[in-house]
């Protein structure tokens, strides 16, 4: 009700200004730093006053004596040099949230694609990957409770570098079949998307001491691309099973998707031939004649990068972590290789042919084909080159893209965004959002708890990078599996008499719970160093204390149904009258304020593009619920008005706690 209200007074604003002064101005709409200054802070008037040339408090004066009156609104007040304070009528704030069991904003009838995970399909899922997806997966929790329809796609690169080197450690260094590499993906002993792991750390160091055996790569390459031979058949069995393990990976989060583009499909289907001659036609690439990129097709430096920027290190089609490449489009160099002089398309080039399809601006289109079913029934589609489903959804054509990518991707998704602006397209080249975020280390001692030898300057260190390439990365589901056996500890010493399967099942939320929170936590921009002892306690800011928090207020109203007692009827019981009673005390009216900021504060989050703030926002209810709890005896209030209060707003607790919870993907446990 707090967003719907902001809203309404910002559209009655809006409206006032066009009408009375006949200037269209941004009405931003802010909370007071003082409670006492009322719900909302409008300093509309500072803008106005340089298009009317009068004083800003003048102006403000003026407006609050002609606004017409708002519903839910008691007064405009002038404060300060100009600002306009908003106060709401507390008894129908109260019963408006009484009334309604959500509260949506209006919501646009176009489509949001959020593309997120994308992790390449060559070997188990690490912990920067958890990152990616939890921050991806908030994201489009946080549109859709806003009324948003959000489309949410996987991109498995399947014909890339990472899943090439891992068939060329099979096909040259093992010297396996495409049946034994089948075999092993069968074997139910064997974790593949583990095998996979040091399988590429082998083939890593195998390149460093043989810089020769990367001509394997450029044929394995080749041959992926054209679908061809023993080399494509064992990349297709690799990289189909290692998507498959992540899959389940992320659903332990639980993080589902709607559809998984593959880029074996952009190149089966041509997307990239339509896009390359298009961005041909505008004159977006050239065919480079001289130097180290002859031959290859370039984009160049100019349209892409900002006088005096210097671009940041992609990740590219390289291995991870290698760079140098000239070919490959080294920032150093400046201009973008897309084709390269071999013929082959570098990651970029492709991506530019999808984000126009995601935009519905390639007359082309996948085919679709059921992939999986999820536990709560939804499919998950993918794409196909042939042999489509008619009952497959129209996917794609979204108004807004969100790519979720790391920040070292940034110079990379600067050339996807001047290919769509070469061409033409501007609206939607700012409508391409790269959601960048920094990476995840560890901290030394959640190395020495996950087993990992460090250096005596490594242990000194606040925080240790770990690297996948090297072998030394952190898998995901080691991590998931370290915290819910130190979360099963604590149950067990807690709840000791609960069945086993509920003490694990209470375990794993908390586990997931923490982990999701901690990768929400900290702004996109922050290094995070993660720690298992402090992503896993019940206090201060971590996803455990939240989940306590809503126990906490779960507890009153079972403990009250253990009493005999049954809740009051609320409707008939608090109206305007009562709600104004008992909302006239200060600290009832902050406190409901507080936990009615849901959706105020995920559209300021997504105003920001920072999830971080939901987090921020869970913790701060979490503590407003605490200080409720602490100061007042719910149960055994002998005012029978106050008591009938004070659960409905116990009540109130429960669900906004839950309801901030789930828009973080958290599950409110029964106990903890």
């Amino acid at each position: 009700m707090f967003l719907v209200l902001a809203l309404r007074v910002r559209d009655a604003v809006a409206t006032h200004i066009r009408q009375r002064y006949a200037t269209e101005v941004s009405v931003v709409i802010e909370q007071p730093r003082q409670p006492e200054f009322g719900e909302l802070a409008l300093p509309v008037c500072f803008s106005l006053a340089k298009t009317l040339k009068r004083a800003p408090r003048q102006i403000a004066e003026e407006m609050v004596a002609e606004l017409p009156a708002i519903e839910g609104i008691a007064a405009f007040e002038v404060a300060g040099g100009g600002f306009i304070n908003v106060r709401f009528e507390r008894g129908a704030y109260g019963e408006s949230l009484l009334k309604q069991a959500a509260v949506a904003s209006a919501s646009s009838p176009q489509k949001i694609i959020v593309e997120h995970t994308n992790i390449n399909p060559n070997k188990a899922a690490h912990i920067g990957h958890l990152r990616n997806a939890v921050l991806g997966d908030t994201l489009v929790r946080m549109l859709r409770r806003l009324g948003n329809t959000v489309e949410v796609q996987n991109y498995i690169d399947n014909t890339g570098v990472q899943v090439a080197d891992v068939v060329v450690a099979f096909h040259f260094l093992e010297k396996k079949t495409p049946a034994e590499v089948q075999a092993l993906v069968n074997d139910p002993t064997l974790r593949f998307d583990y095998y996979c792991w040091d399988l590429y750390a082998r083939m890593s160091q195998h390149y460093a001491a043989e810089p020769a055996a990367k001509e394997w790569r450029a044929e394995t390459l080749h041959a992926i691309e054209a679908d061809e031979g023993d080399l494509a058949e064992t990349g297709r069995i690799v990289a189909d099973a290692v998507v498959k393990k992540h899959l389940g990976t992320m659903l332990r989060l639980d993080v589902e998707y709607d559809l998984l583009p593959r880029e074996s499909e952009i190149l089966h289907l041509r997307f990239w031939e339509s896009a390359f001659e298009l961005l041909k036609e505008r004159g977006a690439v050239v065919l480079e004649t001289k130097g180290k990129n002859a031959g290859c097709w370039i984009m160049p430096a100019h349209l892409f990068q900002e006088p005096g920027k210097k671009a940041t290190t992609p990740k590219e089609d390289l291995a991870e972590g290698e760079v140098g490449n000239p070919e490959a489009g080294n920032p150093e160099d400046q201009d973008k290789v897309i084709v390269r002089s071999n013929g082959t398309v570098t990651y970029v080039g492709k991506d530019i042919a999808y984000q126009l399809w995601k935009f519905g601006l390639i007359e082309k289109d996948f085919h679709y084909v059921p992939y999986r079913e999820y536990p709560d029934g939804r499919v998950l589609w993918a794409s196909a080159a042939s042999g489509g489903d008619a009952a497959a959804p129209a996917f794609g054509g979204g108004s807004k893209v969100y790519n979720v990518i790391d920040v070292r991707q940034s110079y990379l998704q600067d050339v996807v965004r001047a290919g769509l602006q070469s061409l033409g397209f501007e609206q939607q080249a700012r409508d391409s959002i790269h959601f960048s975020y920094e990476m995840v280390a560890l901290t030394p001692r959640c190395c020495a708890e996950l087993g990992i030898e460090l250096s005596e300057e490594d242990r000194k260190r606040s925080f240790v990078e770990v690297s996948g390439r090297k072998g030394l990365g952190v898998k995901a589901d080691d991590l998931i599996d370290m915290l819910i056996t130190k979360a099963l500890d604590e149950v067990r010493s807690r709840h000791a008499e609960t069945p086993e399967s509920a003490q694990r099942e209470i375990a794993t939320q908390i586990a997931i719970g923490a982990l999701r929170y901690f990768m929400l936590r900290f702004t996109r921009t922050t290094v995070i160093a993660f720690d298992l002892q402090e992503a896993l306690s019940f206090e201060g800011e971590t996803g455990p204390y939240v989940q306590y928090a809503a126990v906490r207020a779960r507890n009153i109203l079972r403990t009250l149904d253990d009493r005999g007692e049954t809740l009051p009827d609320f409707n008939k019981q608090l109206g305007p009258d009562a709600f104004e009673a008992q909302l006239a005390q200060e600290d009832f009216w902050q406190l409901l304020l507080e936990a009615s900021r849901g959706e105020w504060a995920i559209d300021r989050a997504l105003a920001a593009e920072e999830p971080a703030q939901i987090a921020r926002y869970a913790f701060q209810l979490a503590q407003a619920f605490n200080t409720f709890y602490h100061q007042h005896h719910i149960l055994n209030e002998p005012d029978a008005r106050k008591k009938t209060f004070l659960l409905w707003m116990a009540q109130f607790f429960v669900r906004e706690l839950t309801r901030v919870l789930d828009t973080m993907g958290i599950a409110a446990p029964k106990v903890m």
